[in-house]
């Protein structure tokens, strides 16, 4: 399904502020929901069938935000940690990162040849989990997948690529895996010191779990 150019607004008790406006739809990655079941090949696309498009409405409304920038038209490092986010030439980036007071930041290349124990780090991050603190990525290069829990507790697959930059609120619980072309060059933003510790599933006594389940999830609940 082919998105408009319109932009789908955010559900105004979840919100955040920023200046700098999110893409239209149609700047979107796409995404869709995935098979039930295990997952075989966790770098393949893993569509239903038929397929079943995931809106942006959708994903907005399970706290995603999203901006399309050129990651092409700037030169960044294959690894630097940290990297200071006060670098930023990028007038775009340079104003979400502070419209949202992100302080810290590092790229990595998660790659073969980039990656010390490439096979274990992939399968690692595939994981199902959450953080207590929202995670952003700026994919510079290269693709992979975002998958996140819908409201049903479907998965939901987001295909990113560069120039994506993409925040997952904090406590949803999601994975992520390369693609089929084993490569994707991103960066990592934080508000702080950087905490990257992941709870992986099921965690829902911890309270970054229970404040997203409160925050975006209850409220379907009590309309129903």
């Amino acid at each position: 399904t082919k998105q408009t150019d319109e932009t789908t607004p955010s559900p105004t008790t979840k919100k955040q502020k920023t200046m700098v406006e999110q893409s239209p739809d149609s700047e979107w990655p796409a995404a869709w929901l995935m098979p039930d079941g295990d997952c075989e090949n966790q770098k393949a696309k893993n569509m239903r069938e038929p397929n079943v498009p995931v809106t942006v409405a959708e994903l907005k409304d399970i706290g995603i935000c999203y901006w399309k920038l050129d990651a092409s038209a700037y030169d960044y490092p294959a690894i630097s940690v940290p990297w200071d986010p006060k670098d930023a030439v990028d007038p775009k980036l340079a104003q979400i990162r502070d419209d949202r007071g992100y302080s810290y930041a590092d790229i990595i290349t998660v790659h073969p040849e980039k990656l010390p124990s490439y096979d274990d780090k992939v399968k690692a991050f595939f994981e199902e989990h959450i953080h207590d603190a929202e995670e952003i990525r700026y994919i510079l290069g290269g693709s992979g997948f975002f998958d996140v829990r819908n409201k049903k507790d479907e998965w939901v697959r987001v295909h990113i690529k560069a120039g994506d930059l993409m925040t997952l609120p904090e406590g949803i619980y999601h994975r992520f895996t390369v693609d089929e072309d084993d490569c994707i060059h991103a960066m990592r933003l934080f508000i702080g010191q950087p905490v990257w510790t992941p709870f992986n599933r099921p965690c829902e006594e911890h309270e970054s779990r229970k404040k997203y389940v409160e925050g975006f999830l209850e409220e379907k609940k009590t309309e129903e």
